[in-house]
């Protein structure tokens, strides 16, 4: 009975201090019987848990219109130093996330092209992650079919629905700077795809859902995002998750996991749902998806502002507005 071992006042400091504990461990529920705080079993627990935020990037860590995280960047550094990873997960390119994951001073596995790969870098892990590999500096698990065989299935269709959907190959670099306002430079590195194909649809919504019937009846998956469709195989971002998340179990085996996963798009409800707590991220754009998961926020700001809106709530890990107030846009 801790009450014979810790005085009234030492059990009550002991109390209030395990609570604010179980308040950043992901909100955890905390058992007391009076003032014996026998959640002293549970905070042992506890300390062998580990927190994994899967993060979309483009409306979601990063803002829509600008593609700036700079009101994220002191909360991503005060969750590094707590040693909890924020792992990309992305329809973006492994070229055009390479240089965003320097930017944000992340070293952690990544997740592309909807979930098309998962990327594990190199000595992360005690040793060598089984089904994997090696590529670059990185282990990498792939789920889907390279983008050639997707090219090919898209250029079929152009008989029945010619006109009405444009590819990341038909646009080129040109056009996906029209189309997105990227810089030329980054466009280029959209367009260096190993899985998938973008596709922008530009049909009637009746025929759009008739294009997405034929594309899944050949074989392929196609994801809504933000802007895009996306052409690819059997994979989505929350198959990758639980992969990966596998992983993280396999290499520490006394630890138990939350997971915790943010996106705004259609193409991030298998995620969402997968993980243990979503973040639903408002989009300034486009309506929210429906997601069937029992501890879901929704954001009431967009882009990098809901994010951290949404960790804060979920984890109880809070930033001195002070230290958000003083941060210049990373554009």
């Amino acid at each position: 009975m801790v009450s014979a071992l810790v005085s009234k006042s030492a059990s009550s400091w002991l109390y209030s201090g395990i609570r604010g504990f179980l308040k950043y461990a992901f909100g955890a529920i905390s058992l007391c019987i009076g003032r014996d705080c026998i959640i002293l079993g549970v905070m042992v627990a506890y300390m062998h848990q580990k927190i994994l935020i899967y993060s979309d990037l483009d409306g979601s860590l990063l803002d829509h219109f600008s593609y700036s995280f700079a009101p994220a960047q002191s909360l991503l550094g005060q969750l590094e130093q707590l040693k909890i990873p924020v792992i990309p997960v992305t329809s973006k390119t492994r070229a055009e996330l390479l240089p965003l994951r320097q930017a944000l001073g992340n070293r952690h596995p990544f997740i592309i092209e909807n979930g098309a790969a998962v990327f594990i870098p190199h000595h992360y892990f005690p040793s060598p992650p089984a089904q994997c590999e090696q590529y670059k500096g990185y282990y990498c698990h792939r789920f889907s079919q390279p983008r050639s065989v997707w090219q090919a299935l898209l250029q079929q269709q152009t008989t029945e629905f010619g006109g009405e959907f444009v590819s990341f190959t038909d646009m080129g670099c040109e056009g996906i700077v029209e189309v997105t306002g990227l810089s030329e430079e980054s466009a280029r590195l959209a367009n260096q795809r190993d899985y998938s194909e973008p596709v922008l649809w530009q049909g009637s919504q009746e025929r759009k859902q008739q294009f997405i019937a034929c594309l899944q009846l050949a074989g392929a998956t196609v994801l809504q995002g933000g802007r895009f469709l996306h052409v690819t195989g059997e994979c989505d971002k929350g198959l990758a998750l639980t992969w990966l998340t596998e992983v993280y179990r396999h290499y520490h085996p006394d630890s138990e996991f939350l997971t915790l996963a943010a996106g705004d798009s259609g193409n991030d409800i298998a995620m969402l749902e997968a993980a243990d707590k979503a973040l639903l991220i408002k989009s300034p754009v486009h309506e929210s998806p429906v997601v069937n998961n029992n501890c879901c926020y929704h954001s009431r700001n967009y882009g990098p502002e809901g994010w951290v809106e949404g960790v804060e709530h979920l984890t109880g890990i809070t930033v001195p507005t002070t230290s958000i107030s003083n941060i210049t846009r990373n554009d």
